[in-house]
Protein backbone atom coordinates (compact mmCIF):
# COMPACT_ATOMS: atom_id res chain seq x y z
CA UNK A 1 0.00 0.00 0.00
CA UNK A 2 1.32 3.42 -0.95
CA UNK A 3 1.41 6.03 1.79
CA UNK A 4 -0.65 9.00 0.62
CA UNK A 5 -1.04 10.80 3.94
CA UNK A 6 0.43 10.77 7.43
CA UNK A 7 -2.89 9.16 8.41
CA UNK A 8 -1.76 6.04 6.52
CA UNK A 9 1.31 5.68 8.76
CA UNK A 10 0.83 2.92 11.33
CA UNK A 11 2.97 4.85 13.81
CA UNK A 12 0.61 7.83 13.53
CA UNK A 13 -2.42 5.55 13.98
CA UNK A 14 -0.91 3.88 17.05
CA UNK A 15 0.04 7.24 18.53
CA UNK A 16 -3.58 8.39 18.16
CA UNK A 17 -4.62 5.24 20.05
CA UNK A 18 -2.01 6.16 22.67
CA UNK A 19 -3.57 9.62 23.09
CA UNK A 20 -6.96 8.00 23.64
CA UNK A 21 -5.45 5.59 26.15
CA UNK A 22 -3.73 8.40 28.06
CA UNK A 23 -7.02 10.30 28.27
CA UNK A 24 -8.75 7.18 29.58
CA UNK A 25 -5.93 6.47 32.02
CA UNK A 26 -5.80 9.97 33.48
CA UNK A 27 -9.55 9.84 34.19
CA UNK A 28 -8.52 7.56 37.07
CA UNK A 29 -6.21 10.17 38.60
CA UNK A 30 -7.41 12.22 41.56
CA UNK A 31 -8.96 15.62 40.84
CA UNK A 32 -5.84 17.35 42.19
CA UNK A 33 -3.87 16.05 39.20
CA UNK A 34 -6.16 17.64 36.60
CA UNK A 35 -3.82 20.58 35.97
CA UNK A 36 -0.61 18.82 36.93
CA UNK A 37 0.59 15.36 35.92
CA UNK A 38 -2.60 14.55 34.00
CA UNK A 39 -2.32 17.69 31.89
CA UNK A 40 1.39 17.13 31.23
CA UNK A 41 0.77 13.55 30.11
CA UNK A 42 -2.02 14.58 27.74
CA UNK A 43 0.13 17.32 26.17
CA UNK A 44 3.10 14.96 25.70
CA UNK A 45 0.85 12.28 24.18
CA UNK A 46 -0.83 14.75 21.81
CA UNK A 47 2.57 16.02 20.71
CA UNK A 48 3.56 12.61 19.32
CA UNK A 49 1.05 12.28 16.44
CA UNK A 50 0.98 16.05 15.95
CA UNK A 51 4.70 16.18 15.18
CA UNK A 52 4.51 13.11 12.96
CA UNK A 53 1.78 14.86 10.94
CA UNK A 54 3.54 18.22 10.81
CA UNK A 55 6.83 16.68 9.75
CA UNK A 56 5.14 14.61 7.06
CA UNK A 57 3.53 17.70 5.56
CA UNK A 58 6.85 19.54 5.39
CA UNK A 59 7.82 17.41 2.36
CA UNK A 60 11.48 17.95 3.18
CA UNK A 61 13.40 14.98 4.57
CA UNK A 62 15.60 17.03 6.90
CA UNK A 63 12.59 18.77 8.46
CA UNK A 64 10.61 15.53 8.56
CA UNK A 65 13.40 13.90 10.54
CA UNK A 66 13.54 16.89 12.86
CA UNK A 67 9.82 16.53 13.65
CA UNK A 68 10.15 12.77 14.12
CA UNK A 69 12.93 13.46 16.63
CA UNK A 70 10.61 15.89 18.44
CA UNK A 71 7.92 13.20 18.40
CA UNK A 72 10.20 10.57 19.95
CA UNK A 73 11.36 13.14 22.52
CA UNK A 74 7.71 13.69 23.48
CA UNK A 75 7.32 9.91 23.74
CA UNK A 76 10.28 9.83 26.14
CA UNK A 77 8.71 12.64 28.14
CA UNK A 78 5.47 10.64 28.35
CA UNK A 79 7.44 7.53 29.30
CA UNK A 80 8.94 9.41 32.25
CA UNK A 81 5.54 10.73 33.29
CA UNK A 82 4.12 7.21 33.17
CA UNK A 83 6.95 5.99 35.40
CA UNK A 84 6.17 8.77 37.89
CA UNK A 85 2.44 8.06 37.83
CA UNK A 86 3.11 4.32 38.31
CA UNK A 87 4.95 5.16 41.51
CA UNK A 88 2.33 7.57 42.81
CA UNK A 89 -0.84 5.77 41.66
CA UNK A 90 0.10 2.10 41.66
CA UNK A 91 -3.53 0.97 41.81
CA UNK A 92 -4.16 2.00 38.17
CA UNK A 93 -3.69 -0.40 35.25
CA UNK A 94 -0.98 1.01 32.95
CA UNK A 95 -0.55 -2.05 30.73
CA UNK A 96 -2.28 -0.70 27.60
CA UNK A 97 -0.57 2.70 27.79
CA UNK A 98 2.86 1.16 28.41
CA UNK A 99 2.41 -1.30 25.56
CA UNK A 100 1.26 1.32 23.05
CA UNK A 101 4.00 3.72 24.08
CA UNK A 102 6.70 1.06 23.69
CA UNK A 103 5.33 0.17 20.26
CA UNK A 104 5.29 3.82 19.16
CA UNK A 105 8.84 4.42 20.41
CA UNK A 106 10.12 1.34 18.55
CA UNK A 107 8.31 2.33 15.37
CA UNK A 108 9.61 5.89 15.51
CA UNK A 109 13.15 4.66 16.14
CA UNK A 110 13.05 2.36 13.12
CA UNK A 111 11.44 5.03 10.98
CA UNK A 112 14.10 7.60 11.90
CA UNK A 113 16.90 5.10 11.30
CA UNK A 114 15.52 4.10 7.88
CA UNK A 115 14.98 7.71 6.80
CA UNK A 116 18.51 8.66 7.89
CA UNK A 117 19.90 5.76 5.82
CA UNK A 118 17.89 6.83 2.77
CA UNK A 119 19.14 10.40 3.26
CA UNK A 120 22.74 9.35 2.62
Amino acid sequence: MKIQSYKDLIVWQRSIQLVEEIYNLTKNFPKCEEFALSSQMKRAAISIPSNIAEGYRRKNLKEYLQFLHISIASASELETQLIISHKIYSNINYLAADSLLNEVIKMLSVMIKNLQISKR
